[in-house]
């Protein structure tokens, strides 16, 4: 098997992949360990089946993991049934968005219906393909990001790597800095903004953009971090009146996995205790790094 057995029982998040290795059936027998184990040690299985999802006629469903001696020949006799959920702790849901070989995605399932780490999740998902995550504990990361725009990008590079990259679960949590509230009530003859692309057309003022360079210094505000300040100082020779906008120094230092951005950072990410900081202009393999960092210090603090 591709587990071990004290793994795939013991283990938080487990979800079998590739997950052609889990096979559904039904089941019209006694839903108890003891019933399940009798009937299936000595029955054939298939080389390649390690999992089987049961469905009983009346809609209870149940998990079992079984060995054979030999996986070389096309079928082999079960040698061990491990049972890893039954129906009192399985639940069955069916959600065609859903990909089956996602771990992340089968956990923010786990989390939608409220299923906790001593349960089982069993989905029938994409191409009315089924699969389970069981025990889930999903890394619940928190990315600070300022909108607008909509969505903010950071969150959704993180939810596109989610997507596809090899990772362990991990579902996101989106903490927005609203830079229109930064701004309210805020009175200035002007404003200053970095750029066009940020959204921030109305703000109860004429707006001017950084990256333009206003050949005529205004009387305005400055929304920016500490790279737009020292643009302007190069531009302008001053420093304007700001409202911070940058995430790190707004966010402040934290006590559970965080990631957000920084443009004083340029070529790297950065790790500070339990926050990842990744530059303004991070691409994909970039965010998938910061998660890879942030999943690996959270493995290794739970396996201690």
């Amino acid at each position: 098997m591709s587990v071990t057995r004290e793994g795939y029982r013991d283990k938080l998040s487990f979800v079998p992949l590739p997950y052609r290795g889990v096979s559904v059936q039904r089941y019209d027998g006694p839903m108890t360990e003891v019933a399940l184990v009798s009937h299936f040690l000595g029955r054939e299985t298939y080389r390649r089946t390690e999992f089987i999802v049961l469905c009983a006629p009346g809609g209870g469903h149940a998990v079992i993991a079984v060995e054979a001696a030999d996986r070389g020949p096309l079928f082999s006799p079960i040698t061990h049934v491990d049972v890893l959920a039954l129906p009192e702790r399985c639940v069955y849901v069916r959600d065609p968005l859903t990909d089956c070989g996602n771990c992340s995605a089968l956990a923010a399932l786990a989390l939608a219906h409220g299923v906790d780490q001593d349960r089982t999740l069993i989905c029938e998902g994409k191409f009315d393909h089924v699969n389970f995550i069981h025990r889930p504990e999903p890394l619940i990361v928190t990315v600070v990001e300022v909108t607008p725009p909509h969505p903010p990008k950071l969150f959704d590079l993180v939810r596109h790597v989610l997507s596809y990259a090899d990772l362990p679960a991990i579902v996101p949590k989106l903490e927005r800095i609203d830079l229109h509230r930064l701004v309210a009530g805020r009175r200035a003859d002007a404003f200053l903004v970095p750029c066009r692309s940020g959204g921030l057309e109305d703000l109860g003022g004429p707006v001017h953009y950084l990256d333009e360079r206003p050949p005529e210094r205004l009387d305005w505000t400055l929304i920016g971090c500490e790279r737009s300040l020292q643009f302007h100082r190069h531009y302008y020779g001053d420093e304007p009146p700001r409202v911070e906008m940058c995430p790190r120094v707004i966010a402040g230092r934290r006590g559970e996995p965080t990631l957000l951005k920084c443009c004083l950072l340029e070529f790297d990410i950065e790790q500070d205790g339990e926050m990842v900081i990744v530059p303004w202009g991070a691409d994909l393999p970039m965010v998938e790094r910061a998660l890879r960092v942030l999943a690996d210090r959270t493995r290794k603090e739970r396996a201690t």
